[in-house]
């Protein structure tokens, strides 16, 4: 007979209906801490902040330093903006792996708010270039935690099937960013001088902060009580889509019929009882999946999400997605400056115009990619983009311009949902592979595109005459969306669209031989 399961297996004694709880008082709140809406809404919020900060200095930036003295200013700009991508290209594997090695959330993300804090310091004191380009960096350090372990932190919450959606609703949190930064940043700038954006940003910083000490994690929920797994909207690991393929082996494990019963008589209460059932030395779903991405070396770990298109294709569309987005943002305040005499309170209009329909479509295409697939909803997006990049650089007036530049964004930022869904499809296809893993390696895909992006769109700027630059950039950033639907169509998802074509032409070319070889 097998000995007890260790003390420490708080999770797997519930299974065997043992009941352990930590020493101390319970948490205040327990239930919802540790619920699927305050975790989404914690990370939505700390993503509205991250893009806050990060877009608070876009309409701002090449105005001061100008005043400062400098020339070239939207290629200036552009490192400035590529100091911060750098940042979280390097720092992203550490963070990862680390989050993954130790599995705790909420640590990190309480350090990394703390850096953003002190970064804002920085940057608004700054009073030499070198200085903004260090502080852009830390931003950069803080940025890599919640995209890292704030998503991560989703995936741990939110059961299989409604995934999709809560990073959707999550990824709103980009398009408020931008939507609050520049127009905000222009209006306090104006009324009250530089460092009034950067004040308002510590402020929310702060207000933000609190919501991470909020948070409770998901294993931390269940040790005080593995019965409050509905907290997080799992009514059961056994009986509700889970995560990671252990999971998903032990749920169809349970729930094959044995020779002697047929498939009628496996309900949810046979499941139940055979968890029961579990000796008590087998590790519970949770754990299982907890142990091993901290199995694979960070080489190995590489190497598993090289060998697999899928995760190739995914990285391919966060790094595509970064240059898209980030590649206007050093060039767009010149330019509306040069074609329509905006000053930097007009510019942050613009992004309200242009920021509002991603509200609907960063939802919409998480709630589509749960039912319809990461590919479908990935191919319209991508298609819609196409049209608008090209059509942006007519030159008519600024009502028709906002109109083609929301719509723009429309397309574009409802993107990002279904990769980001597609990234823990691919978790749950690797064994050994986590989270932390897998949106640490969207983050580096992101980060080498959002550094590039404004280096490309400044050069461009700066280097071609008259108002060309814009057409170039604009001309350059359709191909690259050309580009991003081929990769779709090819590589991306469980099944591409390309490999399925093939596989119901196939059929019938093995049927048309035959017949055409017997009428010859």
């Amino acid at each position: 007979m097998s000995d007890p399961a260790p003390q420490s297996s708080h999770a797997g004694k519930a299974m065997v209906g043992v009941s352990a709880k930590p020493k101390g008082r319970r948490p205040f709140g327990l239930e919802w801490r540790s619920s699927t809406w305050f975790i989404t809404l914690v990370v939505g919020i700390a993503i509205t902040t991250d893009l806050l900060i990060y877009s608070i200095i876009v309409p701002i930036i090449p105005f001061r330093l100008q005043s400062l003295g400098y020339e070239g200013v939207s290629g200036l700009a552009g490192w400035l903006l590529f100091a911060y991508s750098a940042a979280l290209v390097i720092f992203t594997p550490p963070i990862a792996f680390l989050s993954e090695k130790y599995k705790n959330r909420k640590i990190p993300l309480l350090l990394g708010q703390v850096a953003l804090i002190g970064s804002q310091v920085m940057l608004m004191e700054a009073p030499t270039f070198w200085v903004m380009a260090l502080a852009r960096v830390a931003q950069g350090i803080s940025a890599c935690v919640i995209w890292v372990v704030g998503l991560a932190l989703i995936c741990d919450t939110v059961p299989e099937k409604s995934v999709g959606k809560q990073l959707g609703l999550a990824m709103m949190g980009m398009s408020l960013g931008f939507l609050v930064g520049p127009p905000v940043s222009g209006a306090l700038d104006k009324r009250f001088g530089f460092r009034a954006p950067f004040i308002f940003g510590i402020i929310v910083t702060v207000i933000e902060l609190i919501g991470r000490l909020l948070i409770i994690e998901r294993k931390e929920a269940e040790r005080w009580d593995a019965s409050f797994t509905t907290l997080v909207n799992r009514k059961s690991i056994l009986s509700e889509k889970a995560y990671g393929s252990f999971q998903a082996d032990l749920r169809e494990d349970i729930r094959a019929p044995g020779p002697d019963r047929s498939s009628s008589q496996v309900d949810d209460t046979n499941v139940t009882e055979t968890a029961t059932r579990v000796p008590s030395r087998t590790p519970t779903a949770t754990e299982a999946h907890d142990q091993e991405p901290a199995q694979l070396s960070i080489p190995r770990l590489l190497l598993k999400l090289g060998r697999s298109p899928r995760a190739l294709s995914a990285f391919f569309l966060a790094l595509s997605y970064g240059v898209l987005i980030s590649s206007t943002e050093p060039v767009l305040p010149l330019y509306l400056q040069s074609t329509f005499n905006f000053d930097v309170s007009k510019v942050g209009l613009v992004y309200i115009a242009a920021v509002v329909p991603s509200f609907i479509s960063s939802p919409v295409s998480g709630w589509y990619a749960d039912r319809g697939g990461t590919i479908v909803s990935t191919v319209v997006c991508l298609i819609g983009a196409i049209p608008f990049w090209c059509l942006l650089v007519v030159h008519t007036n600024l009502a028709y311009f906002i109109a083609m530049y929301a719509l723009l964004n429309l397309f574009a930022t409802g993107s990002i949902s279904p990769v980001t869904a597609e990234f823990a499809s691919v978790t749950r296809s690797l064994e050994g592979v986590g989270y932390g893993h897998v949106y640490g390696a969207f983050n580096v895909a992101y980060g080498i595109g959002s550094a590039i992006g404004p280096v490309i769109g400044g050069q461009l700027y700066d280097h071609i005459a008259s108002s060309r630059g814009w057409m170039a950039l604009c001309l350059f950033n359709a191909g690259l969306t050309v580009v991003s639907l081929i990769v779709t169509l090819v590589w991306f998802g469980e099944t591409a669209v390309v490999r399925r074509i093939a596989r119901r032409l196939l059929p019938r070319a093995k049927e048309d031989g035959p017949k055409g070889e017997s009428s010859a």
